[in-house]
């Protein structure tokens, strides 16, 4: 019968190895992401109101296109709204 040992700096690089593998899997999520979002979907993306996300294309913060009655956001400015605000 064998005996492991796991000492604090066996623990450190399984969670470094860990949150590098998490990290991977958004940054692959990200890229295949659609490029063009409408507002039901970036109101759950953003966990924010539809009058909160009306404030947002009122005051210039986030830019919209709209199609017919539809309003689409780029998905890259949603992404460059979240690094700001973190």
């Amino acid at each position: 019968m064998s005996v492991n040992i796991v000492t604090k700096e066996d623990l450190q690089e399984f969670k470094e190895e860990l949150l590098q593998d998490l990290k991977e899997l958004f940054t692959f999520k990200t890229t295949e992401q659609k490029l063009w979002l409408r507002s039901s979907e970036v109101r759950t993306l953003l966990k924010i109101s539809p009058g909160t996300l009306q404030n947002l294309r009122i005051n210039g913060t986030l830019r919209y296109s709209k199609v017919g009655g539809t309003l689409y956001y780029n998905y890259q400015d949603i992404e460059k709204l979240l690094q700001s605000k973190s």
